[in-house]
This record gives C-alpha cells, structure tokens and sequence, in this order.
C-alpha cells in the first residue's frame, strides 16, 4: 500500500500519445504525485515523451510492471489494449487509472473489475468529467433538491471529425466509433445525474445511427429509460457540429452545463419564477488534477474503488455500450 506521508506517488503511463501529455501535464500540478517512467508501443514516442516530461523509459511492459519505482499505472492507450494492460498491472499489484473506456467490450470490463476484486488493488476508469467542479455543484444542486425530480436530459457532444480510415478513431480493429470515444461522456453523464436520485440503473433505450465505411458507429441518436419514468436524450457524432450543452430538466426548473458539458466550467440553476444563477468554476490547472488526486487518495487509504465512479457504474455503461452495438450491428474483430 502506497503511504501518503512517505515519498510521492509514483505513475508510471502506458501509450504516450495526446491524451498522456495532459495527464503529465496534471501531474505537474499534483503535489505529491509524480511521472516516474513511461512505456509505449513505439520506442521512439516514449523516448520523446519522457524528453517533455522527464521519466525513465521502457521498452516492455513487463518491465514497466516490475519497476520497484513505479507505484501505480495509468493506461492512455487505444481502446482494445485497455483491460490487457489493466490486468497485467493488478496482476503485477499495480493500482490503475485507466482511460475512459476501462475496456473495449462488457466481458473485458467484468474480468478487469473481477480480477481487482481478487488482486485488492485499486482500479478506476478515467471518468476526469466527474471530479470537475462544474459536476460536483451540478451533483450538489440535485442531491439537494433545487429542481425537484429529474425528468429529462438533453444533450450533444457533436464535432466534425473528416474520415481517415487511418485514424484510431475510425478503426474497428481499434474498438474505434462514437460510443466508445465520446459516447461514454453522456452516457455517464446521465447515469450520474439520476444515480443522484436515487436510480440505481439504466432501463430501456432507443438507439439509432450511422456507421462509418470502416464499419464503425459515426453518428448515434440515443434515448435511455429509467424505471422512474425519466429520459435522456443525446445525439454524439464525429459528422458534425452541435453547441455539446447539456440540460437538465426537473420539476421545478432547469440545470445547464454550458458547452463543452463534459469539460465545462460554468453551469446555471434555472429555477420556475426565479432569477437564473450562474457560477463560472475554472479549473485549477487543465482538469486532469481531480481525479488524479481523487485517485492518490484513494490509493493512500487503501480502497479498490473511488465512490464518484464506482466499478458498477463503469460495468453499467459498458453494458449499455454493448447493447447499442448490437443493434447498430458494429462488431469489433476482436470480439
């Protein structure tokens, strides 16, 4: 167990690319978490990324693993690598934050969760949206009641992305598409608003799209049901634009995470007959940091799960995942 008044916590990162650098760059603003060693498929991206962020660097995973100076793995690889690498690490005893998705596929998501149990080692998905203070205070506002029961979610997260059949985005072998890379984002959006009242899962859904020449989901129309009687809708897309706002509606009024929702940092109360409030919630530094620290702390306290993104949660939205592709008819090789 990782000892919080000892030395810094140390991260070693697997798949050194964009998303990786606003991890390193977090870091920076993390007292007592540092980079200590960096591991990509390509030896030359890891060695230029520790000449950025200064790290050691290995070749191998297996040796990334073994590194006594590492303390705990973040994994910021493509989609399909994510649950062999997180088992490997909680195999190795390693704790892991891995990127959103934690795993391509329901199945890898339920052995990568079971084999946590099993190890005792710590593991989250990547969830950065839910630490930020714009979905904290919409968190707070609903748990208090401000705008009564929720019943409907409207929001989009659209941008247009040209297709290259190159790119990680569009590829099938790459667990590429919409659900996967930006789907989530709403996904677990909606489930953290109605978690807040009290809705323990999702019900029933509509889903319609359109696939990408590669194969995959490249524009997707969504609509979930919960038990309760409440829905969310959301349009995401790689194929065009949208303002990527997102509302919530309750009896009594109207929250709002202005654009983008799943980076924002300002969100409105608009309650019936009252004058709206709005609260401007920058970011200390570029977002990354909560949940690195809400990682650190759990790690610190010797937990295996971090309460703003329980295992169940990450299970749920694969699961839904899943079920969506099913109907779109997208299938990854490797399934």
């Amino acid at each position: 167990m990782h000892n919080a008044c000892a030395t810094p916590l140390r991260w070693g990162l697997v798949g050194p690319g964009k998303i990786a650098q606003r991890f390193a760059d977090a870091l920076s603003a993390v007292p007592g978490s540092r980079l200590a060693a960096v591991q990509g498929g390509r030896p030359s991206h890891a060695e230029a990324f520790a000449a950025h962020w200064p790290a050691a660097v290995h070749h191998e995973l297996a040796a990334l693993l073994a590194d006594p100076g590492v303390d705990a793995i973040y994994i910021a690889t493509p989609h399909q690598a994510h649950a062999a690498i997180a088992l490997a690490a909680l195999d190795a005893g390693k704790p892991v934050l891995c990127e959103k998705p934690l795993a391509a596929t329901a199945a890898q998501a339920q052995a990568v969760v079971g084999r946590t149990a099993e190890r005792g080692v710590f593991l989250m998905e990547a969830l950065w949206s839910r630490f930020l203070p714009s979905w904290q205070q919409l968190r707070a506002w609903l748990e208090a009641g401000e705008i009564g029961s929720v019943h409907t979610i409207q929001g989009t997260f659209c941008f247009r992305l040209p297709y290259d059949a190159g790119s990680r985005l569009y590829a099938p072998a790459l667990a590429g598409g919409v659900l996967l890379d930006i789907g989530v984002y709403a996904f677990s959006l909606a489930q953290w608003v109605m978690s807040a009242q009290g809705e323990r899962a999702f019900g029933g859904f509509d889903v319609s799209g359109v696939l990408a020449p590669s194969g995959v989901d490249l524009h997707v129309a969504a609509q979930l049901h919960w038990p309760g009687g409440a829905v969310a809708q959301f349009v995401i897309g790689f194929d065009a634009s949208a303002d990527n706002a997102c509302r919530i509606h309750g009896q009594r009024g109207t929250i709002t995470l202005h654009p983008n929702f799943w980076e924002s940092t300002r969100v409105t109360l608009q309650r019936r007959g009252e004058p709206e409030r709005t609260l401007e919630l920058p970011l200390r530094h570029n977002g990354f940091e909560y949940q690195i620290e809400a990682a650190a702390a759990c790690i610190a306290a010797g937990q295996h799960e971090n309460a703003a993104i329980p295992h169940a949660h990450t299970l749920a939205v694969a699961e839904l995942s899943d079920a969506m592709r099913r109907r779109l008819g997208v299938r990854y090789p490797f399934e």
